[in-house]
């Protein structure tokens, strides 16, 4: 049950998150954003790590755990902006949003026990966020569908993989040094793409405040599933923070008066049945 809260928790934090990678990825470069994002992140979660600790609990394989975990998520963060800066939502959206699939997967062949009818709830989940993001009103595409479609395909692996390994990490050392370690991997790598990539300059002053709300919101959820393995049942942690999309689509429905079909509460209602019953 409290994976389940903290993937709700984490699938909020990226949900506002979502919004403002939309908005940034159509009026900048996507590497210089996501480093931006990735060292504020780094940032931010330096003093929290140093002061509460955990650091004698870390062994070799959880560092090394660790920073295969940040070489997924550079995968993953690199899928989602692209796929999001091609688009168009309802497209790329549903396929980002299936990563809780490979996430189950891998649990099972770990030797985590999946019932059948775990399997059709954690189907339910996926399902009820294409369902809402299918249904989105955006139609703005930015160039080939087919490369929207492997971008959002990488994202996914990569997601499914960063938590997948966060976990396995964090059972063998500490959860607040294997976030801060996995940032830092995370953030070396993506500068350093960045650094060698010609004509790549960091993003305007005036964008700074927004990439900033944005670190925070992607530390936070980050940090809390890859937290999560040190309960049971985290890979349900990842199953509920799939579903930052439609939550995305909901925050926008409140707050920018977008409209919401009576199908995509229906996805809303089919998606959290399913969170539901896992929490049985």
């Amino acid at each position: 049950m409290l994976s389940l809260i903290l993937g709700l928790c984490a699938a909020l934090a990226w949900g506002v998150h979502d919004i403002c990678v939309r908005y940034v990825s159509q009026r900048g470069g996507i590497l210089p954003a996501l480093a931006t994002v990735l060292v504020i992140g780094t940032f931010v979660l330096v003093p929290v790590t140093l002061m509460f600790g955990g650091w004698q609990d870390m062994t070799g394989p959880a560092y090394g755990f660790s920073a295969l975990s940040g070489l997924c998520y550079v995968f993953g963060c690199i899928g989602l902006y692209q796929a999001f800066a091609i688009g168009p939502v309802r497209l790329v959206a549903p396929i980002m949003g299936s990563y809780p699939i490979l996430s189950i997967g891998w649990s099972a062949v770990q030797g985590q026990p999946v019932s059948v009818d775990q399997w059709l709830a954690v189907g339910a989940v996926v399902a009820g966020v294409a369902i809402v993001s299918t249904l989105s009103n955006e139609q703005s595409s930015t160039g080939s569908r087919a490369n929207a479609i492997g971008w959002a395909i990488m994202g996914a692996v990569g997601f499914a993989g960063t938590f997948a390994v966060g976990h396995i990490a964090t059972q063998a050392g500490a959860e607040l040094p294997v976030v801060l370690t996995t940032r830092v991997v995370t953030a070396a790598v993506v500068v350093s793409i960045l650094l060698m990539s010609k004509g790549a300059t960091w993003p305007e002053r005036a964008a700074w405040p927004l990439l900033g709300l944005m670190a925070v919101f992607d530390a936070f959820a980050l940090g809390i599933v890859i937290a999560s393995g040190g309960l049971d049942r985290p890979e349900f942690a990842a199953v509920a923070a799939s579903t930052f999309g439609m939550v995305t689509i909901i925050l926008a429905w409140g707050f920018l008066k977008e409209r919401m079909t009576s199908a995509q509460w229906g996805g809303v209602i089919l998606s959290f049945a399913g969170i539901g019953y896992l929490a049985l």
